[in-house]
């Protein structure tokens, strides 16, 4: 999905991204887990540790870290997606992996006191385990980092075993990613529109586009199927490469057009296909793809590869996430934002996207459900995918009005009206997963129901407030 409004902030883009220093601690998720740790905590395996400074008494680090075992229907095991959403805004990093994601394994590399070693924490292990991250600015200490991380896995009588981490230690700096995501692994998550009938598809991979357009048709790494109108890849590169996305219909023919994609490590495309067209995953293009000046395809589009008609001009390169991006002025604003206005429309923005991912999570945690064709005992789910759309749209008329000062009124119905249609096209794709839910399982629960009731008054609202801007209006 197209990053909104990021037009305004690469003309608005902050040299580098700054946390606001928290006031408060996570008080939710630290709830759920002392909860979980008083009440089914194992005394035997247990860590804890605390490094004061001995000067000053203030705490430089400390370590704890619980198994503990319970029935799978704990409440606070069912809604901790809820605890850490409540507590996202403290965060600066949040990560939610669900059972099924293959080998995506998550290690937290923690800093000594020295910061001239780093210790590894293996925090998530195998594909059965679900499990939530989030990274925290020490409100006491901004030079420390406190993490909190909990996962577990299907145990013997419908229980669930699993591991608590809470551990402070002094923060990466300049908010590095302190997790292993495994760097080698490409992903492909795609879905199919569910008029088409796609029913398999065939991977090739080349080291160049020459090699890639020599490959024969049988000469596939991978044929990978589809199922519920979703299909996944995923393997492990050393550099980048090319490779090719090219169905099979259900009577075993070979589709005449195909899809080609850069194929970079550690990276995840994003991609729903259509009939004679596909949306593509424009932030990843910019990054590492076709418009970053890192791609490996030609640039000019192929006659056999399927239609795209892009909605936009490609931007120059992007550079890697962690270089230090050179600030850009745009002489067209109504106002220049000063550099802290800069680093909260950004952060708003950031802090958006998160959002929008975290719904993403939410119904892609259904999916256990889904594959055994029943949605009882799923009413969490729903209500908390109903309470992160209400919170997204609250933050995307907050985004608005941040943005509303910036923007002249000559060109609020172009740039406004974009950023609507994104919006309206996320809740679109979720009111078309209902569709799909009711195919698969036969019923929707009131709570599933009610869900999709919130997300058609969220549309009508919006849709009418966009149709105001593009006219001219309020």
């Amino acid at each position: 999905m197209k990053h909104l409004f990021i037009m305004l902030l690469i003309a608005c883009s902050a040299a580098t991204t700054v946390s606001a220093q928290q006031k408060a601690k996570p008080e939710n998720v630290i709830k759920a887990f002392e909860f979980l740790i008083d009440l089914y905590g194992q005394k035997a395996g247990q860590t804890y540790s605390v490094e004061k400074n001995p000067n000053t008494g203030i705490i430089e680090s400390s370590e704890r870290i619980v198994t503990f075992t319970c029935k799978k229907s704990e409440p606070y095991i069912e809604m901790m997606g809820d605890d850490f959403m409540k507590d996202e805004k403290l965060s600066y990093q949040i990560k939610h992996i669900t059972p099924g994601q293959g080998s995506q394994n998550f290690t937290l590399a923690v800093n000594t006191n020295d910061s001239k070693t780093t210790k590894q924490y293996q925090i998530r292990t195998k594909s059965d385990q679900e499990m939530w991250f989030m990274a925290c600015k020490n409100p006491d200490n901004p030079s420390l980092r406190d993490a909190y991380a909990i996962v577990w896995q299907p145990a013997p009588d419908n229980k669930v075993k699993g591991t608590i981490y809470m551990i402070t230690s002094p923060r990466p700096s300049n908010f590095d990613r302190v997790f292993d995501n495994s760097k080698k692994v490409f992903k492909i998550e795609g879905r199919v529109d569910a008029n088409i009938k796609d029913s398999l598809y065939n991977i090739y991979i080349a080291n160049s586009y020459d090699a890639l357009n020599a490959v024969g048709d049988d000469d596939y790494v991978a044929c990978v199927p589809v199922i519920n109108k979703r299909f996944e890849y995923q393997t492990e590169l050393d550099r980048p490469m090319v490779g090719r996305l090219r169905c099979i219909f259900p009577d075993g023919e070979l589709c005449s057009a195909w899809i080609d994609l850069d194929f970079v490590p550690g990276e995840t495309y994003h991609i729903t296909v259509h009939n004679g067209y596909y949306d593509d995953d424009e932030d990843y293009e910019r990054r590492v793809g076709r418009y970053s000046g890192k791609s490996l395809i030609n640039s000019e589009v192929v006659v056999d590869t399927v239609a795209v008609i892009d909605d936009f001009e490609a931007e120059a390169p992007v550079v890697s996430e962690y270089a230090t991006p050179q600030p850009k002025r745009n002489n067209n604003l109504k106002q220049q934002p000063t550099p802290l206005q800069e680093m909260q429309i950004e952060a708003k923005g950031k802090a958006f996207e998160a959002k929008m991912e975290a719904i993403k999570a939410s119904y892609a945690a259904l999916k256990p459900f889904i594959d055994l064709k029943t949605l009882a005992g799923t009413d969490g789910y729903f209500a908390q995918i109903t309470k992160q759309n209400k919170e997204l749209d609250a933050d995307f008329h907050e985004l608005i009005k941040w943005l509303e000062g910036f923007v002249p009124d000559v060109q609020k119905p172009d740039f406004l009206g974009t950023g609507y249609k994104e919006l309206l096209k996320f809740y679109t794709e979720q009111n078309q997963g209902f569709t799909e839910l009711i195919k698969a399982c036969g019923v929707l629960p009131k709570t599933a129901q009610k869900t999709q009731k919130e997300l058609n008054k969220l549309i009508e609202k919006n849709m009418a407030e966009m149709s105001n801007i593009i006219a001219g209006g309020k």
